[in-house]
């Protein structure tokens, strides 16, 4: 599940991430924490049913690029995801901002640039400092096909430690 952007909040976050709309910054995070909690019923339902759900980015991404604009506390910006179902697994894959920015479709989107992916970086590294996650930093400069071959393993190690473990909350 990426950013669902088929939904009305998920319409206007995609206006304002390809600039043809304006939002304020808070107005923004707290859109971006309800297009996840739009699909909270439907995770839920499939993580009772025994399906592994797999998220493109989450909440942590969402504190990380908030935060990162300078006038908003990593408190303030956890607050909207409180209560989200808690994620068994958080892969990190570690990319410089250098070897992002030589992939294709960088900067045609608001926040991609290289300075202020820099500050969403350092974010993230205080965001991983939370023990009571599970962090994983995969190296995402390696060919594809190795990159894939680590995920899957990741993945089905903590899906075999996980699997009779009840469904936690996020930050709480």
């Amino acid at each position: 599940f990426p950013t669902d952007r088929t939904t009305e909040i998920g319409q206007l976050i995609s206006s304002y991430l390809g600039r043809e709309k304006n939002l304020e910054d808070h107005t923004i995070h707290l859109l971006f924490s309800a297009n996840r909690w739009e699909h909270v019923p439907m995770m839920k339902e499939k993580l009772h049913q025994g399906i592994t759900v797999v998220v493109d980015r989450y909440a942590f991404s969402g504190v990380a690029f908030t935060s990162a604009k300078g006038n908003f506390c990593l408190d303030w910006c956890k607050q909207p995801d409180v209560g989200l179902p808690k994620p068994d697994l958080i892969l990190f894959l570690q990319l410089s901002p250098e070897e992002a920015a030589e992939r294709g479709n960088f900067g045609h989107e608001r926040y991609e640039t290289s300075s202020f992916q820099e500050k969403v970086l350092q974010s993230f590294y205080c965001l991983m400092e939370d023990k009571t996650l599970n962090w994983k930093t995969v190296n995402a400069s390696k060919s594809i096909e190795d990159l894939h071959r680590e995920i899957k393993s990741i993945a089905e190690e903590t899906m075999q430690e996980v699997q009779n473990k009840p469904l936690g909350e996020l930050w709480k």
